[in-house]
Parts: C-alpha cells; structure tokens; sequence
C-alpha cells in the first residue's frame, strides 16, 4: 500500500511562531513512517512560504528529523504556495515552471493569527484539499475570544466577568476605558490580546498604572483587547476528538509548585523552569472530571469544532465553580504540551493520536464533498 503524503504546514506570521516550530518537530518524529510521507511546509514570521529542505532547517534539531521527511532535491530550491485552485491540489514549486507535489492531506500545525483563525482553513478549503483540524468558522470563533465567549454564553456554558474594546478606542479614550475596566471588572484583571495564544502578549494588572501598561502591550498583538476578572483558581484542561461525533479526554491541570511563577504566561507553559507541572488525570473527583468532559465537548459543538481542540477551564478555589476559559482549535502539540499528554494519558499515544486526527481529516472531507455547489 502506498504511503499517505502528508503536507506539514508551520511557523508563520504569530506570536506563536516558536511553538509551532516544536508542534512541527513533535509531529515528524510521532507520524508512523510506514503509512505517511512528510512533506514540511514551513511559513516564516514575514510570511514566506518556504520549500521543503528550507522548512527542515528552519526546525529544532533539523539534521536528526531529516530520515522522517521528504525533501526532493529535484523541485526544492523554488519558491512553493498552495494554490487555492482544486484542479491544482497540492504543493505548487513556482520555479521557471510550475512543478505540481500532490498532497493527499494537509496538517496545519499553526498557532495563531494566520494559521489558527480560519485564513489557511480559508485556502485548504479553495484547494479541496483534506486537512487536519477545525474548519473556517470554527477556527475563526475558537480564535477570537469575544466571540469564543458570546457562543459558550448562548450555549449555556458558564464563564467569567469580562469586556472588550478595539485598540482604537484605547488610544482616543484611554481614561474612560480605565473607568468602564475600574466600574465593570475591578483589580486584579487580566488584559489580553483578543486573538491570540500560548498567554502571548497576556498580563495581569493590579492598578491603573499596570492597567495601561498590559493593555499597551495587548494592543501590540491585536486591534481588540479582552479584559477577565482575576480569579483565585485552578487550571483544568481537557482534550477533545472528533467530528460530529466527539470523545473527551480525562482532564489533565497545571500545578503550580512555586507561588512566586504567579499566572501559566508563555514562559511558565514553554520554558521548562520547573516552577509549574501538567499533570493527567487531574486530581479531581470523578463527578467533576465527567463534568468538565461534558462540558469540553459542548463547547466544542458551540463553535462547530472538528478534528480536534484543548478545553481551558478554571476551577474556583472559593466557590469549586466550573468555569469554561476558552477554547484552543489548534493546541500546542510539544513534548511538554497537555493535549498529547492527556490522550496518552486515555490510553491513546501520540502516533495513534495522529493517525485518528488524519482520519478525521478525511471524514470531514467526505462529509463537505456531500454539499451540493450548484443548483
């Protein structure tokens, strides 16, 4: 039987850039090499779309993944785009002539603006081409927390005390933003990017003073900016698997073992400084580990997830509330990352893991092929 040719999409124009980098190296060294074919397709953060060799050196210990992945020398070295053109599925080398590399799927590990927010679902779609994950709508709504939040409201999912505001109205009004924040919310607060991850760009603020500074660097990353009540909580997560049918995880949790690393920011979750610990199960009663797997799969049916998402939750230490924090369509993949772990942790290991997520990838595409495109 012939190898599957998976197209490997990663990098590109985010905050995320570096994460996706690892998701990508995690992902090559976990695909069965006697069913798949890689092709890595790597986006630099100018947007850049790189051939394979290319793509392979831009990955974290590129000479040792080399045996895992297919760099044919004879069209590499041009520049390369996914063309959103069905009659043209695949991987265009735009060299002196257009070379075509038929994909069979694609699997976009991006984080983030450009990548998680249904602009390359957007294009993949165009193409007809299968691909691992959620969809346009959903990538786009899982991205946006504003809509993530108004979507888990309507499907009556509880979640905290927050609002939102467009850059512009910071920079023309910053005061009377300061008082709706002050009257609406109070300190502490967290300020975050609308659209973003891995806690790029988040920061907690105390006073007015620490207010302006989280919201000036929230606004670096985005045009609008989300501001959460500070709770005193524990962080739950759990993974969920499917399409129209889904299957949860058993929850997994951060635990912190130093007080002094304060919130999970991007350095806690990636820079392994010993400070916090995921760990799956979660320690939790199995009463409130089926709630919270309950809980993940309507909030992903809220957003009309596919393929895969990592439900964020807190857990209030005052109240032993369930909250529902956000959604991630496409979760960090990294050897330190909770989706991998939590599955493992269910008795399904990565390799297989991916084999469902590519299955999926073909289901959905199966089921979208059944719409009708004309009268």
């Amino acid at each position: 039987m012939s190898k599957l040719k998976v197209g490997l999409i990663f990098g590109g124009r985010s905050g995320e850039h570096e994460v996706s980098l690892r998701s990508a190296r995690a992902v090559i060294q976990a695909l069965d090499l006697s069913k798949y074919e890689v092709v890595p397709i790597a986006i630099t953060k100018e947007g850049e779309w790189l051939p394979p060799a290319a793509s392979l050196a831009l990955l974290p210990d590129a000479p040792a993944l080399a045996p895992f992945v297919n760099c044919a020398p004879e069209v590499d070295g041009d520049a390369v785009a996914i063309i959103g053109d069905p009659s043209r599925r695949g991987l265009a080398h735009l060299g002196d002539r257009l070379h075509m590399e038929p994909l069979d799927v694609v699997f976009p590990v991006l984080h983030g603006t450009y990548g998680e927010d249904g602009t390359i679902q957007g294009l993949l779609e165009m193409a007809g081409l299968p691909y691992v994950g959620c969809g346009v709508l959903a990538s786009a709504c899982g991205m946006d927390k504003v809509i993530m939040k108004a979507l888990f409201r309507d499907a009556g999912l509880p979640i905290c005390r927050h609002l939102w505001f467009f850059r512009a109205e910071w920079e023309r009004a910053p005061t009377e933003v300061i008082a709706r924040v002050e009257g609406e919310i109070g300190y502490p607060c967290f300020v975050k990017p609308a659209n973003l991850g891995s806690s790029v760009g988040v920061n907690r603020a105390v006073d007015p003073l620490a207010l302006e500074r989280a919201v000036a660097e929230a606004a670096l990353y985005d045009r609008k900016i989300i501001v959460e009540e500070a709770l005193r909580v524990r962080e739950i997560e759990c993974a969920v698997l499917g399409n129209d049918e889904t299957e949860a995880s058993v929850p997994g949790e951060y635990i912190v073992h130093d007080q002094r690393a304060g919130f999970l920011d991007y350095t806690e979750k990636y820079g392994q400084t010993g400070h916090v610990e995921f760990v799956a199960p979660a320690p939790i009663p199995e009463p409130m580990a089926r709630e919270v797997q309950q809980m993940a799969q309507r909030a992903f049916r809220a957003i009309d997830g596919a393929g895969l998402a990592r439900v964020d939750f807190f857990l209030r230490r005052d109240t032993g509330q369930l909250l529902i924090n956000e959604i991630n369509t496409m979760p960090g993949l990294t050897e330190v990352s909770g989706y991998p772990k939590m599955w493992a942790a269910s008795g399904l290991p990565f390799p297989r893991l991916l084999d469902r997520l590519i299955e999926l990838a073909f289901e959905r595409h199966r089921e979208r092929a059944r719409n009708r495109t004309s009268l």
